[in-house]
């Protein structure tokens, strides 16, 4: 295929990459950052490819200094208790300031990723983090273990925003980790 036919097919990719075949997805009416902040403890998710493996998944913000910007680190071991400790360095940017629901998330130039807060609880210790392709999805808590009850209640969410809860995949988590990086609690 000749550069010149393969540029003309460029507007129709870009046209239909914006299309959805999923109804938007609601997030939370609001979101306070500063409580918003700190470490997360991955407990289920529909994963990216990097993080298939992940065992002690645990998602950490920081908010920067311009109260836009969020550093964020998800550190976690692949393919077991024993396995590598993987670290990701992606940056968060709040889209929406009027709810701080809606993130960007970029993990490369030039690349966005979605990042919704659609569940948050009222006290702030489980999220849940989706997307409107409903192609990944996280579960996540303060603690590395909650209830049965309330996981069960949290993966029925999961299935009320549209996603496949059968794709789901329980984040193993085992800690004190000695050898895991610092773990920063709230």
């Amino acid at each position: 295929m000749n550069v010149r036919r393969l540029l003309s097919w460029i507007p129709g990719w870009l046209l239909l990459s914006g299309c959805s075949s999923h109804p938007p997805l609601p997030t939370v009416d609001s979101v306070d950052l500063e409580r918003f902040m700190g470490d997360w403890y991955v407990l289920a998710h529909i994963p990216a490819s990097v993080e298939r493996e992940a065992f002690n998944g645990v998602e950490s913000y920081r908010l920067g200094d311009d109260g836009r910007t969020v550093e964020t680190t998800y550190t976690f071991r692949k393919g077991g208790f024993d396995g590598a400790v993987e670290v990701l360095q992606p940056t968060g940017y709040v889209e929406n300031t009027a709810t701080n629901a809606t993130w960007g998330m970029q993990f490369f130039w030039p690349f966005w990723s979605e990042y919704l807060i659609s569940y948050l609880a009222d006290d702030y210790t489980a999220t849940i983090i989706a997307r409107t392709a409903r192609d990944y999805v996280w579960i996540m808590a303060r603690s590395p273990e909650i209830d049965a009850e309330r996981f069960d209640a949290l993966v029925a969410e999961v299935g009320r925003q549209g996603y496949d809860v059968s794709k789901l995949r329980r984040v193993p988590q085992r800690w004190p980790d000695p050898g895991f990086p610092v773990v920063r609690q709230r």
